[in-house]
């Protein structure tokens, strides 16, 4: 029962681990480590002990969608905006108590964006040159709380928690890169601000909210869940694609995720199903909704595989989008007249992938609970 426990614990820390998307393309979603996508966090971690994860994440996102309809032409044209992105979140968590824990996490992020239009314009209009811009380095960091709100110790098969946090802007909000086709006569080759989707940083204090919660349904199965809500007051942080006037918003992002984790009979071995909603918006829940911002939501099918063995675990997960929808922004609204409806698009990604580990650092194994 002993080895069937830990084994649970470790899948929880991974099935409930903080991934996201943190950004799935154009729409901005970054993780949720601050927000860089992710959400969830960690299982019980007993008084006095260390838990070390690190979450890298990749996606490639290129598919324009206006609303929930995917303009198809901007790919068989040439067209298309691409994003790679690539993360990697280090969380340092301790113990205070068995019921209460604090977590740091560190984002690192490198970006890739290739397009047309930044560089000249698409054509038939446009120059019709691709190029790329970049931009990487330390995201924005966040510190959180987090407390199991029954005993652990009388409530082993069912058990939720609350989480409060703040986000710093570490990350650059107005990192730059080579431009290239620009001023009046598209022959000027210019060092400008990049697109927001590849900003490491939104430059914007949060608060976060989380929680998260389990439920055994046998020593087999599992069901678990989380919530998790960036709230970003400030409205704009003064800086723009390109130097172009319209400053970026520092919008808000919220995740959901809940799913059933199976844990096998091959010791440590244990697969992941579930649903993920990762939202950008439209309207903040403190503070303005101006500024530039491309709200949107990915709604994705999640399945996972997760491996334990004493205090160490690494899992894998690759959430498909199902859903994908640019919704309308704040400017969209304001700026449509009778004459004019203005709506515009995104790039989303296909699926993201999430590989990640964590282990535990304690000078023994603490004792399992007895009421399993």
């Amino acid at each position: 029962m002993k080895t069937i426990f830990y084994s649970l614990l470790l899948t929880l820390s991974f099935s409930l681990i903080h991934q996201a998307t943190y950004s799935q393309g154009c729409v901005a979603i970054r993780g949720f480590s601050a927000c860089n996508g992710q959400v969830g966090s960690q299982a019980f971690l007993p008084k006095g002990e260390w838990l070390i994860n690190g979450n890298f994440r990749y996606f490639h996102s290129f598919r324009h969608f206006r609303g929930d309809e995917e303009e198809t032409n901007r790919v068989e044209e040439g067209t298309e905006v691409i994003n790679d992105s690539y993360f990697f979140d280090a969380t340092v968590s301790y113990g205070f108590s068995d019921r209460l824990y604090g977590s740091l996490v560190l984002p690192v992020v490198y970006h890739e964006r290739s397009s047309m239009y930044e560089h000249g314009g698409n054509p038939p209009n446009g120059l019709g040159d691709r190029h790329k811009t970049y931009a990487s380095g330390l995201g924005d960091v966040r510190l959180s709380a987090s407390y199991w709100v029954l005993n652990p110790e009388k409530n082993a098969k069912g058990n939720f928690s609350v989480g409060l946090g703040i986000k710093l802007p570490t990350g650059d909000y107005g990192a730059t890169s080579t431009f290239y086709n620009q001023g009046e006569n598209s022959d000027e080759t210019l060092e400008l601000t990049v697109d927001q989707s590849i900003q490491p940083g939104d430059g914007g204090f949060g608060g976060s909210f989380e929680i998260q919660a389990y439920r055994m349904l046998s020593h087999n199965f599992m069901l678990n869940g989380n919530f998790f809500y960036l709230a970003n007051p400030r409205e704009t942080n003064g800086e723009s694609s390109r130097n172009r006037g319209t400053e970026f918003s520092v919008p808000d992002q919220f995740a959901v995720r809940v799913g059933a984790t199976y844990i096998s009979p091959l010791p440590g071995l244990s697969f992941y199903l579930g649903g993920r909603h990762e939202c950008v918006p439209v309207y903040d829940l403190i503070g303005g909704s101006d500024g530039f911002r491309r709200p949107g939501y990915v709604t994705s099918i999640e399945p996972g595989i997760n491996y334990a063995k004493e205090k160490f675990s690494i899992n894998v997960n690759v959430p498909v989008a199902l859903k994908r929808n640019r919704t309308r922004s704040y400017l969209d609204i304001q700026n449509t007249t009778p004459d004019r409806y203005r709506h515009g698009d995104a790039a989303f990604a296909d699926y993201l992938i999430n590989i990640g580990f964590a282990w535990r650092i304690s000078k023994k194994m603490s004792e399992p609970f007895h009421t399993m």
